[in-house]
C-alpha cells in the first residue's frame, strides 16, 4: 500500500510541474517558480505525513508548530530580521525529525534526500570555507572589471583577503602560543561565527521576501531613487527599478483597468544637475507611462527619506491614510528597504528587480553591513561579551592550570 501511495504521490507531483508553467501563462504575472517550490513542499509535507500516519506516530506535530510560528509572525510582519532565525529554526528542527523518520522507516525517498544532503554537508565542512576564498577571489575580479575600484565594489575581495589571513594565522598561532594566548585569539573565530549566523538569517529572510506577491490593487507604486550617471542620466541598476514598477503598472492596468500612480522618490545629489526622480519620471515616459500616472518626491537623500517623504505626498494625493502601496527597488536591497519603510510607519511591502548574479555577493555584502550598522549596539554587546568569556578563559588557564 506504501509503495502503490508513494507512486501516486510521485505521478501527482510531476503532473503539477508541467501543468504550473502552464497555468501561469494564462495569468497576468507569469512567474512560475514560486509555485513550483510552493508544489513541491506540499506535495512532500503529504508524503511524510503518510509516513507517520503508517507508523501510527504523530511527531510531525512538532516542526508543524514550528512552521506554523514562522508563517505568523511572517505574515504579521513580513519586515522583521528575527522572521529570518524562526525559519532558520524551523529548518534545523525539521532537518532533525526528518533523519529520526529515515531511521525509523528507511524510506527510499528520505534516503535519497538523505545522501545528497550528506554529500552538501561534507563539501561544506571539509572545504567550504577555503572554496568559499577561492569564489570571493574570483567574484572581486569580476566586478572590479565591470564595476569599476570604488570601495562599495571591493567588499568581497576585502573578505576574502580577511579570510585568508584569518586562515593563515589561525592554522600557526595553535602551534605556536601558548593554550591561555589560543583562548585570547579565540575571541576572533567566535565573533565570526556570530556574525555568519547573523548574515545567514539576514539572507535567508531576505530570499524569502523575494517571493512577495503583491495584489493588483495598489494605489501607488514608489520607486527608490539611486544616484545618476553624469548627474543625469538612469544609470542600469536604477532603470531596473523603474522597469519593474511599469511592468506591475501595466499588469494591474490590464487585469483591473485601474493604474495605479508611480511615485518617483529621489533628490537631487550634490554632484547632479536634476533630482534624481526628474530623471526616472522622463525615463518612465519613454517606456509608456503617462504623464499624469507620475508623481515625484525630490527632497529625500537616503531611503529613509524616500519612505517618510513619498508618505506624505500619498497621503496628500489620496486624501487619507487609506491607501495600498508598494515600493520598486534592486533585489538585493529588497529587504533593508522594507526595514526602512517600517520605520517610516509605512505599510509597504516591496517587489525586487532582478540584479546581474555577478554583482549580488558584493551587493548583500554591502546591505549586511549596513543592517549590523543599524544594530551595532546589540552587536557590540554580544562580541564584547564573547571578549569577555575567552578573557576569563585565559586568565584561569594562565593562572589555575598547573604548566609541566
Amino acid at each position: 500500500m506504501g509503495n502503490y501511495f508513494s507512486i501516486f504521490i510521485g505521478i501527482i507531483y510531476l503532473i503539477g510541474v508541467f501543468m504550473i508553467p502552464k497555468w501561469r501563462q494564462k495569468k497576468v504575472n507569469q512567474d512560475w517558480k514560486f509555485y513550483e517550490l510552493l508544489w513541491f513542499s506540499i506535495c512532500f509535507i503529504v508524503y511524510v505525513i503518510h509516513l507517520e500516519v503508517r507508523l501510527h506516530t504523530y511527531y510531525f506535530l512538532i516542526p508543524s508548530f514550528f512552521l506554523l510560528l514562522f508563517l505568523f509572525c511572517y505574515f504579521k510582519e513580513k519586515r522583521r530580521l528575527v522572521n529570518g532565525l524562526v525559519f532558520n529554526l524551523f529548518l534545523v528542527i525539521g532537518m532533525t525529525y526528518l533523519g529520526s523518520l529515515l531511521v525509523r522507516t528507511t524510506d527510499p525517498v528520505l534516503l535519497i534526500l538523505a545522501g545528497i544532503t550528506g554529500i552538501f554537508l561534507l563539501l561544506l565542512l571539509f572545504i567550504g570555507l577555503y572554496a568559499l576564498v577561492v569564489f570571493l577571489y574570483w567574484n572581486a575580479i569580476v566586478v572590479m572589471r565591470k564595476e569599476g575600484h570604488s570601495l562599495a565594489n571591493l567588499l568581497t575581495l576585502l573578505l576574502a583577503i580577511g579570510l585568508t589571513v584569518f586562515l593563515i594565522v589561525n592554522y600557526y598561532s595553535s602551534r605556536v602560543l601558548p593554550s591561555w594566548a589560543s583562548l585570547l585569539f579565540g575571541i576572533l573565530p567566535l565573533s565570526m561565527f556570530y556574525f555568519s549566523v547573523v548574515f545567514y538569517n539576514f539572507l535567508t529572510i531576505s530570499m524569502i521576501y523575494q517571493f512577495n506577491q503583491p495584489k493588483y490593487e495598489q494605489d501607488f507604486i514608489i520607486v527608490l531613487g539611486s544616484g545618476l550617471i553624469d548627474g543625469k542620466t538612469v544609470p542600469p541598476l536604477l532603470g531596473k527599478r523603474i522597469e519593474k514598477a511599469v511592468q506591475f503598472y501595466k499588469a494591474q492596468t490590464r487585469a483591473t483597468l485601474n493604474s495605479p500612480k508611480i511615485l518617483m522618490s529621489g533628490g537631487k545629489g550634490d554632484d547632479e544637475h536634476i533630482a534624481e526622480s526628474l530623471a526616472m519620471k522622463h525615463y518612465a515616459i519613454e517606456k509608456g507611462i503617462p504623464e499624469e500616472d507620475i508623481l515625484v518626491e525630490t527632497n529625500s537623500k537616503n531611503t529613509l527619506e524616500n519612505m517618510k517623504f513619498s508618505k506624505e505626498i500619498m497621503e496628500a494625493t489620496f486624501g487619507g491614510t487609506d491607501f495600498h502601496a508598494i515600493f520598486t527597488t534592486n533585489n538585493f536591497h529588497l529587504f533593508r528597504a522594507g526595514l526602512f519603510a517600517k520605520m517610516a510607519n509605512l505599510k509597504a511591502d516591496g517587489i525586487g528587480a532582478k540584479t546581474a548574479l555577478y554583482f549580488l555577493p558584493n551587493a548583500f555584502l554591502r546591505e549586511f553591513i549596513a543592517i549590523v550598522m543599524m544594530h551595532k549596539r546589540r552587536h557590540m554587546i554580544i562580541c564584547g561579551l564573547i571578549a569577555l568569556m575567552m578573557i576569563l578563559l585565559a586568565l584561569a588557564e594562565f593562572f589555575l592550570v598547573p604548566t609541566t
